[in-house]
């Protein structure tokens, strides 16, 4: 199993939340995807990663977003065959305790999403603006796109490698909040099984948080899309079921 935490900026974070992670997961490989942060982020990773060989260290360029630094982390470990790979933040809002039940109920599904939104699932030190915002946003992705997932925006998850190899990721363009939605949404339309299990959240303590009204406006934008698409392709099978059956 892979652990892949992006990280830009998060020097005063990526210490505390490794070694939480090496002593609540041992057996877990990690890789640290760094976009050259300017705050030293990436000579911290190195550092730990000389310490220790189980975890790894990818530099990239740049600032190129969330969504790309999980798939250059994808390949990574299907390069590797790897089994899973599990998506977690560096700033401690996914707690590394929490992931053996994710890793429990991969057991028995594709997709496993750490979930705020199902019974048992918590959200503290949220302002009422990001409560309503979340809520808002994972509802209108279940009635626009007809998918039975509660918290399709988290992004504390785990995969089957052979579930990521059915979604043809080379494809996937979004980024952030959109991200996670359109990995949710591949799985349910190839039929895969997605499980939430619940997982008390956190606001960050340290740093800046990465997200802006332009992820926000993405996801709603290709969330509207996607979801016209499903049901435009819905009402066409529907009506070349009725002509063949007359």
């Amino acid at each position: 199993m892979l652990v892949i935490i992006p990280t830009y900026n998060e020097a005063g974070n990526i210490r505390l939340i490794i070694g939480r992670l090496r002593s609540a997961v041992p057996a877990a490989d990690v890789l640290i995807a760094d976009d050259n942060s300017p705050d030293g982020t990436g000579a911290v990773a190195d550092e730990l990663s000389a310490a220790d060989k189980q975890i790894h260290v990818m530099h990239r360029p740049g600032k190129r977003g969330l969504g790309a630094a999980y798939l250059a982390g994808f390949a990574w470990a299907t390069q590797r065959a790897y089994d899973a790979v599990v998506e977690m933040d560096a700033d401690g809002q996914h707690r590394p305790e929490e992931l053996p039940q994710l890793l429990d109920a991969l057991a028995h599904a594709d997709l496993v999403i750490g979930s705020r939104w199902v019974k048992g699932g918590q959200v503290l030190n949220w302002p009422l603006h990001r409560l309503v915002l979340s809520r808002g946003a994972n509802l209108y992705t279940r009635l626009a796109m007809g998918m039975p997932v509660k918290d399709a925006t988290g992004g504390y998850r785990a995969y089957r490698v052979t579930t990521l190899q059915k979604l043809d990721v080379d494809t996937v363009t979004s980024q952030g909040y959109c991200f996670q939605i359109d990995m949710a949404w591949r799985t349910h339309r190839n039929g895969l099984r997605v499980v939430e299990v619940p997982i008390v959240f956190a606001d960050r303590e340290r740093g800046a948080s990465k997200m802006s009204s332009s992820v926000v406006r993405e996801a709603l934008w290709r969330v509207t899309v996607w979801g016209a698409q499903a049901r435009t392709k819905g009402l066409r099978a529907r009506f070349a079921g009725q002509r063949s059956g007359r």
